[in-house]
Parts: structure tokens; C-alpha cells; sequence
């Protein structure tokens, strides 16, 4: 099985935003790259992204033009299958659909190489179902990323039930190398660890909306300036034990009685889906991202990312 210092050829598998995001983390960290999309408009999209999110860099000085430029002549954009054995290591980043997941993996892992570790983006899905449909599924493993992913530094790696010790290890390094901050989760949970927290953050937040407790505003207010900005330093536990354990045990013997304990999507939510809205992909969600809102947003939210990266981790680690 490969280690990561024989890797120098990445396959990432899906031009959306997250594939568009890997393949600049990759190229910027001078690997070739392979961004493969079943279709020339998927491509076309993934390249306009990408220039998007070069620009706000350049303009920020984490890269200058002429890295920016060489990054991007690292990336081979394609629609050809035949970059599949050409690998050294692939990322996949399709569709949140098991039918689609296995029918990618089954097809790439008979052509490749039986010591190229495979990795899969899924935000939730069991890496071992998917993993059902993966030749040698010893080198197949979890990377889960965080949204946008060529700012925010976590990567989840996670085991499942036939992801040897190599894959994960691997995979952990290849993380390293591209300046993130992995970490490695077992028994391959729901949610894996990130989107566990994250939606019972979210499940509490439109309980608290539609109680009338605060509005949707007040609600991000409360985590941009209050819980985000402490936790963008210290953890959950860092943060009880700064506190008092005593404090928390005593708030938790009422708080969390308190809390939202329902289960299914939050009717706000539901109900925003089943209108059609899909947030800053369709210009229209919670917020109002119309007539160019969406990259003023977009810009706005980079810029924020950059400043906070560097004051946490400094300026090599953005």
C-alpha cells in the first residue's frame, strides 16, 4: 500500500464545490491534479469556482498571481475515464447517493492499481456500505472535509469496518501535507464527529426560532460573536474545564432538560427545502444572495476565513 511520500498523482472525483476546493488544496500543495466530471458543464462550473475562490487568495496575499497561476497549471480537467489508472491516490466527492457511490468505486477499483489508498468526502454516509463496493477495501477509508475546504483546516478521517490501519495512516498524512489539522474517528458513526455536533447546533437553533425565542439574525448573531468565537479556540471540553466542571454539571442539571430533544428535519428547514430554496447554490435561502449578493457573500465569508486561519495558525496554514 502506498504511503503518502510516494503520492504525487491525485484522482478527485466530483467538480463540485467541495471537488473544486480539493483539487486547488491539492495543486497548491504541488501535486498533480485530476479533477474528473461526467459532464463538460460540471467542469465549466468547477472552473469558475476556482477562479472565484484564486481571486479572493490573491487578493488576500496568501498566494501571489504567479503561484496562483502555477497552482492552476496543476489541474487537468477531464471528462475521459482513462486518468482513472493514472492515480496515485483518489478522492471522491459524488453524489450523497450509495447507488452512485458504488457504482464509481466498483468501476474505478477495477482498473486501478490494488496499492492506491481511496478515500471517500461523504459528509455522513457509512464508509463501510460504501466500502461494500470497493476491490481491496482494506486501502478505502473516510476524509471527511469541512465546507470551504481550501480555508477551514479540519479533516475527519475515518475508519471503517475494513479500513486498515495503513489506509487511515496514510490518509492522515496526506491531510498533514496539505497543511490541515486531521483527526482520526473509529466505529464509523453517523455524522462521523463534526456534523454530529453541528446538527444538534442546528436542530437547537430553529427551536429556538420557531418558539419565537429570537429570530434567525439574532440566532447566527449569537454563534458569530458568542459560541463561534470562543470555540474558533478552545473546544467543548477545553471550555468546561476553563468554566468550572462544577459550573456545567450544576447549568446541565436544568439546561439540558431544556433543550430540543425532537427528532426529523426542523419544520423551517423542511418547509425552506420543499420551496425550492437551496441557500447561495440557487441565490435563494434563509437570506436574500440575488442580483451578484451571492459572491459579495461568498468574498465576504473568504476574507473572514482567511483574517481568522491566520491569527489561529498563521499564514502558511491558510
Amino acid at each position: 500500500m502506498r504511503k503518502q511520500q510516494d503520492i504525487h498523482t491525485v484522482l478527485i472525483a466530483g467538480p463540485g464545490v467541495m471537488g473544486a476546493s480539493f483539487a486547488q488544496i491539492f495543486a497548491k500543495h504541488h501535486y498533480q491534479v485530476y479533477l474528473y466530471g461526467v459532464s463538460e458543464s460540471s467542469l465549466e462550473k468547477a472552473k469558475y469556482l476556482i477562479s472565484i475562490n484564486q481571486k479572493t487568495e490573491v487578493e488576500q496575499g496568501v498566494l501571489t498571481a504567479e503561484e496562483s497561476a502555477a497552482l492552476l497549471g496543476r489541474i487537468t480537467m477531464t471528462t475521459s475515464k482513462d486518468c482513472f489508472p493514472k492515480a496515485d491516490f483518489v478522492l471522491e466527492t459524488v453524489s450523497e447517493n450509495m447507488e452512485i457511490k458504488h457504482a464509481f468505486w466498483a468501476e474505478l477499483t477495477s482498473v486501478i492499481g490494488e496499492d492506491v489508498v481511496l478515500a471517500t468526502n461523504t459528509s455522513g454516509m457509512s464508509i463501510t456500505e460504501i466500502a461494500k463496493a470497493v476491490k481491496c477495501p482494506q486501502r478505502f477509508a473516510g476524509m471527511h472535509w469541512v465546507n470551504p475546504p481550501h480555508l477551514i483546516p479540519l479533516v475527519e478521517v475515518i475508519a471503517g469496518e475494513e479500513s486498515s490501519g495503513e489506509a487511515v495512516d496514510t490518509i492522515y498524512d496526506i491531510a498533514l501535507s496539505l497543511h490541515q489539522k486531521p483527526v482520526r474517528v473509529y466505529k464509523d458513526p453517523t455524522g462521523f464527529i463534526l456534523n454530529r455536533l453541528q446538527y444538534a447546533v442546528v436542530r437547537e437553533a430553529f427551536h429556538c426560532v420557531e418558539m419565537g425565542y429570537a429570530s434567525m439574525e439574532d440566532v447566527d448573531s449569537v454563534m458569530k460573536y458568542g459560541l463561534g468565537l470562543r470555540y474558533a479556540c478552545i473546544g467543548p471540553f477545553e471550555t468546561i474545564d476553563f468554566g468550572g466542571i462544577d459550573i456545567f454539571n450544576r447549568v446541565g442539571s436544568y439546561m439540558f432538560d431544556a433543550l430540543c430533544n425532537d427528532g426529523g428535519v426542523p419544520q423551517l428547514l423542511r418547509e425552506a427545502y420543499e420551496a425550492g430554496k437551496c441557500g447561495i447554490k440557487n441565490c435563494n435561502g434563509f437570506y436574500d444572495y440575488s442580483e451578484g449578493k451571492d459572491k459579495l457573500a461568498l468574498a465576504k465569508r473568504d476574507a473572514a476565513f482567511i483574517a481568522l486561519s491566520r491569527a489561529l495558525y498563521g499564514k502558511e496554514d491558510t
